[in-house]
């Protein structure tokens, strides 16, 4: 598993580095579907690699339901990063759509890590600067598109990841109904 993280790298930046002196940094996760990798409340000790699958990180608003705020497929990395840089009780649960590998680091991990390759700061910058250009694209569609525009798009960026993530997944991270979301994609079926 930590050879994909270290193609990744490689791909990233142009930096290679052995998976075998990457290893002893992380710890290698497997997980079943719908497994949880923290829960609101609890602290947020880790940053995950998506080396196979997906994982969902929503909290519960004040409807008692899942709200959907982003997802990681493989070669993303996600955690709630305040709370993990400030070693604070996470307001998000963090789940596995399906099953999937992942790899983690905690925060003296990734600060010996750094030290030893001064180089993976590059490549975490462009990782988060990639993120965050994400959430803002994402933030401009809520915003400014019809919640048709909205799924449309995202089907039309992204097709293989509207037909691998459960519908009522997408509909929570599109902020629709999965009835409208249902309704939407009956509508594309006939056309």
């Amino acid at each position: 598993m930590v050879e994909t993280l270290a193609k990744h790298i490689e791909r990233t930046i142009d930096f290679q580095v052995d998976p075998n002196l990457l290893a002893p940094y992380l710890s290698a996760l497997p997980l079943g579907k719908k497994e949880h990798l923290f829960r609101q409340g609890e602290l947020c000790t880790h940053l995950y690699f998506v080396v196979e699958g997906c994982l969902n990180m929503y909290f519960i608003n004040n409807k008692g339901q899942n709200q959907t705020v982003q997802f990681a497929l493989e070669h993303w990395w996600l955690t709630d990063f305040m709370a993990f840089r400030s070693s604070s009780r996470t307001e998000f649960n963090l789940q596995a759509v399906e099953r999937s590998k992942v790899l983690g680091i905690d925060l003296a991990g990734e600060k010996d890590l750094l030290e030893r390759f001064p180089e993976l700061e590059r490549y975490f910058r462009s990782i988060h600067e990639r993120a965050y250009g994400a959430s803002l694209v994402r933030m401009k569609h809520i915003y400014g598109l019809s919640k048709e525009e909205l799924y449309h798009d995202f089907a039309q960026k992204l097709p293989d990841f509207v037909q691998r993530v459960p519908q009522y997944l997408l509909a929570s991270f599109l902020g629709l109904s999965p009835e409208y979301l249902s309704e939407l994609r009956g509508r594309e079926l006939h056309h």
